[in-house]
């Protein structure tokens, strides 16, 4: 026999990065949904993110899941574990898979995208063993058995969930899920495998009960949290998956989710619910935005609040569909004619998503303006373990609403530019408004002394917006020399980044609202010696921001816009480029 090299052992110790791809219907999404549950119950910190192609079927879609001993909440570039159940994976990955990176498959599925990477393969039967249970169809379940098995998932806990997940289908349906997670499980332990490759990480009970929960879910949440009782949307990715929760939990939640024919009609519905008494959102992407203008326009001269989630991804036009970008900063700070008062939130973790929204109902409630959430595909399609509990409470809805009398005067003049809201039918006063011009009963009038009063009106909020500003929240030594300045989704890439570089000098300076910018933005931002703004646009919108309202020019920049997140490891060699 001729001698044959024994392969060296891949050990993983303390965080491990799992990539699974496929073509659109393969199931992966039902192994990232499984295999992040089972091992969170298992006492496994996770993260996963997603990212697909724009089709029904076809193309490569591909998820990160990350496991770890320690907390974990970003995407990294690094691959451990690749698992293709196509063709095509291994190729579209190529610039991530490294000389370390072990790829389970099969290579009569695999072919000739296995060449140049056979010393780093393992051969795993998913097909025939799904086959042998009843068909291709449980091959996603064998994989997500396999996974399980190699990271020391406990197996009642993949059992019990499948058995939840599958529920719905019939018993035959459920437990041919579970044969086919066991077979999986067991090649996943077996020593053709597991001699080979060696996952090691540390267990911790706690994060058994922890919530596991993603950006979609989290804003919906906050909604209900906030009071929303009513949300119209046009179906437009990625922002439709917090529609969908919220129909499918309306009625526990007592929230009505309407499915507009348009977004014209969506933000219309939202301001009539708005002037009934509800309180109510609208959700959308950039190109479904475009589309609400006029009505935000309308929202900004009848002084209605209103609340608007705009789930950001690349354009201009149709251009990434189920990609991520920060490009829509611009659109929602200077979008509607005329000149009025926003706020623009922008979360930047899964925590920020639930508590931003819930507070965006009170802000747009008590000051009558437009308030706008700006998350992105990354932020909603990602989900990790948390610590604590997203509690809606009646205690957390501030109500600004007030019973009219006959002398009542919807635009009443105030010193604060805060008139007294009143809806139909709740006391004696009429409530009047008007898309034109008006007066303080609501009246047309085109009156230039009462039109320049207006207008000063509307635009005092500002003032009273700015005192109630969420400030900037500064990570690192406070006798820092470089500021690194981040918004939004880019917050917890950055965090792990600047931890991982160790350097007590940078810190790390992050917004998680946009507009108005609070006071201490300038006073951080000046302190430092060396500023650097990374976001994921190409034309740094919010350093353009940044330096409208400070004066400050943060010309150090590290821009992201291919449609893929920031990862956590080309934030550092960035970062090394730029700061001395």
């Amino acid at each position: 026999m001729p001698n044959r090299e024994i392969p060296r052992i891949r050990i993983i110790r303390g965080d491990c990065s799992i990539v699974l791809g496929g073509e659109a219907g393969q199931g992966i999404r039902t192994i990232e949904d499984v295999l992040t549950r089972v091992l969170k119950l298992s006492g496994y910190n996770v993260f996963s993110t997603r990212e697909y192609m724009s089709r029904i079927r076809g193309g490569v879609n591909t998820t990160e899941v990350r496991v770890s001993s320690r907390r974990v909440s970003a995407f990294l570039n690094r691959i451990d574990i690749l698992m293709p159940l196509g063709l095509g994976v291994i190729t579209r990955l190529r610039r991530r898979v490294s000389r370390d990176t072990i790829i389970l498959g099969e290579r009569s599925i695999l072919g000739e995208d296995l060449k140049g990477y056979e010393e780093q393969f393992i051969e795993v039967p998913i097909t025939d063993t799904a086959s042998r249970i009843g068909g291709s169809i449980y091959s996603n379940i064998v994989a997500a058995g396999v996974l399980a098995g190699l990271l020391k998932a406990e197996m009642i806990m993949l059992e019990d969930y499948l058995r939840k997940f599958f529920s719905a289908k019939g018993a035959e349906v459920v437990e041919r899920n579970i044969a086919a997670a066991r077979e999986g499980f067991r090649i996943g332990e077996d020593p053709s495998i597991s001699g080979m490759l060696r996952v090691e990480l540390d267990r911790n009970p706690g994060v058994r009960e922890e919530l596991l929960i993603g950006g979609g879910e989290a804003v919906a949440l906050g909604a209900a949290a906030g009071g929303c009782n009513f949300l119209a949307f046009y179906p437009m990715s990625p922002s439709t998956s917090i529609a969908v929760y919220l129909a499918q939990h309306m009625e526990k939640l007592g929230i009505i989710v309407e499915q507009a024919e348009d977004e014209i009609s969506a933000i219309n519905m939202v301001l009539g619910a708005w002037y009934a008494g509800a309180r109510a959102m609208a959700s959308t992407s950039g190109g479904g935005f475009d589309l609400m203008v006029e009505g935000l326009s309308l929202a900004g001269m009848i002084e209605s609040p209103i609340v608007i989630n705009i789930g950001m991804r690349p354009g201009p036009a149709t251009g990434l569909p189920t990609r991520t970008e920060q490009a829509d900063l611009g659109i929602a700070l200077y979008s509607g004619h005329g000149e009025f008062p926003r706020i623009i939130l922008a979360p930047g973790t899964i925590e920020d998503a639930f508590h931003l929204t819930r507070r965006a109902f009170n802000l747009a409630d008590k000051y009558q303006v437009p308030v706008i959430i700006l998350t992105d595909q990354y932020l909603i399609d990602s989900m990790y373990n948390i610590m604590g509990e997203l509690k809606p409470s009646e205690e957390d809805i501030e109500r600004y609403i007030v019973e009219t009398d006959r002398e009542y005067r919807r635009f009443r003049f105030t010193e604060d530019g805060l008139s007294p809201r009143g809806i139909p039918g709740y006391g004696e006063g009429l409530v009047c408004v008007d898309s034109d011009e008006h007066d303080e009963e609501g009246h047309i009038t085109e009156d230039l002394q009462v039109r320049s009063r207006m207008v000063e009106k509307r635009l005092r909020k500002l003032e009273a917006l700015k005192g109630e500003a969420i400030p900037p929240q500064l990570i690192g030594d406070g006798d820092y020399s470089i500021l690194v300045v981040g918004w939004g989704s880019t917050y917890n890439p950055l965090r792990e980044a600047l931890e991982s570089m160790g350097r007590d000098d940078v810190a790390l300076l992050h917004f998680k609202q946009v507009y108005p910018l609070h006071p201490d933005a300038e006073r951080y931002l000046r302190r430092a010696e060396e500023t650097v703004i990374v976001e994921g646009n190409a034309t740094s919108q919010f350093g353009r921001l940044i330096k409208a309202e400070t004066g400050l020019n943060l010309n150090k920049r590290l821009l992201k816009y291919d449609g893929m997140p920031f990862a956590v490891e080309e934030i550092v060699e960035g970062l090394k480029k730029l700061i001395s």
